[in-house]
């Protein structure tokens, strides 16, 4: 989660959210040493100190070892100088998190919850159980940075909107953002499931790795794109629909975005218990695929990496054009780990030219059920606490 400092430390009128990057590093200093580092003048460290301070933004962290006279004391980022609500919205459940400014998890709740019921509902029972949380941390809305929103479908980052989401009926262009500042404060950020799990994990397990991709297989397929260390959204945040590329094996196989031959169509969960259906075992849905294969049943294993080589061959094209240093599979269908990253990195490292290869990783996620919470709070906190935005917030706090 941490920032690496690199933002110029001239920027904005008073370069007091520049600092802050610099400062949440982890790293503890001194004023003296903050001039070191960044070569101001004592008085400009001193007055953007002092800013972020009264904002508590910045603490007191001790005191550094005296040279003669009083220790001069060690400034550090405060991590709970405010809350985020971070919520992950699932087809059928949806989990909602409270967060510190480094996002950290404080407390969360998971609730079994319909997309299909349409916003009103399922928002407000978010709003709800983010009061909940609140109340419990002893917190109030004021306390609040913002509310950051996976969705399970598209969504048109720049306005927080679903944009036809295939398995959300009554969503289509609902204001998202207005229905749950109503009911909590702002700001709300929306963005599709995948990019707050790729966020997420990328924050919490992958901090250093510039390049990386995070494929979500589950009821449906999507990947979230890091590059550059930055989530990569596309023109209108539609990057990363991996699950209506074609696949090698879908000729005929009609999907549910009304195209034919699909990944999604042959690759995800609903379309692997089909055809375990058609050759006599049922698995009644996907979490019944998950027992089967945990099970050791020997037709579920086998589809399971059938799968996987289709997603593989997929992902292949995705390493010959993005190079990432690291592949991520998460979702529920991750919990049958061995045999679909069995199969996807039998293709992936078999396809892909060895450049692209050497040294990529093809790992299960491990941030478990918390993925799309600390992603949805992420999302916020790169808002909250850009350079520009703190800012435009001493500025309010002096006004």
């Amino acid at each position: 989660m941490n920032s690496p400092g690199t933002l110029p430390l001239t920027d904005g009128p008073t370069g007091a959210g520049a600092l802050l990057q610099l400062m949440r590093d982890g790293r503890p200093r001194t004023r003296a040493e903050i001039i070191q580092v960044t070569g101001l003048a004592r008085s400009t460290v001193g007055t953007r100190v002092d800013s972020l301070l009264a904002a508590g933004l910045l603490k007191p962290a001790g005191e550094s070892r005296s040279t003669g006279g009083r220790p001069p004391v060690r400034f550090a980022f405060n991590p709970s100088a405010a809350a985020v609500i971070g919520a992950d919205l699932g087809a059928t459940h949806a989990t909602v998190g409270l967060t510190d400014l480094d996002g950290t998890v404080i407390s969360d709740r998971t609730v079994e919850l319909d997309i299909a019921s349409g916003p009103g509902p399922v928002l407000d029972r978010v709003v709800e159980l983010g009061r909940e949380l609140l109340k419990e941390a002893k917190r109030t809305r004021t306390d609040l940075a913002g509310v950051g929103i996976g969705l399970p479908g598209p969504v048109e980052h720049s306005s927080g909107r679903p944009v036809s989401p295939p398995i959300m009926p009554g969503w289509d262009g609902y204001d998202v953002p207005a229905h749950v500042s109503a009911g909590l404060g702002g700001p709300v950020l929306v963005d599709n499931d995948v990019n707050i799990m790729a966020l997420g994990e990328h924050a919490t397990m992958h901090p250093d790795v510039d390049h990386l991709v995070f494929v979500k297989v589950a009821t449906g397929i999507g990947a979230g794109i890091i590059t550059g260390g930055q989530l990569h959204r596309g023109a209108q945040g539609a990057a990363g629909d991996l699950g209506h590329v074609a696949a090698p094996h879908g000729d005929g196989v009609l999907c549910r975005c009304g195209n034919v031959g699909c990944l999604e169509a042959v690759a995800s969960g609903p379309a692997i218990v089909a055809r375990l259906a058609r050759g006599g075992v049922d698995a009644h849905d996907t979490r019944g695929l998950v027992d089967l294969v945990r099970g050791g049943n020997v037709e579920a294993i086998a589809e399971m990496r059938a799968a996987g080589r289709e997603i593989g061959a997929v992902l292949a094209s995705t390493v010959s054009l993005l190079n990432p240093q690291v592949i991520v599979v998460g979702g529920l269908l991750v919990q049958c780990a061995e045999s679909l990253l069995a199969g996807i990195r039998e293709v992936v490292y078999g396809r892909s030219l060895p450049l692209a290869t050497e040294q990529l990783q093809i790992v299960a996620a491990r941030t478990g059920g918390h993925a799309g919470v600390i992603g949805a709070a992420t999302m916020v906190i790169q808002h909250v606490l850009s350079a520009e935005e703190v800012e435009r917030q001493l500025a309010s706090v002096a006004s």
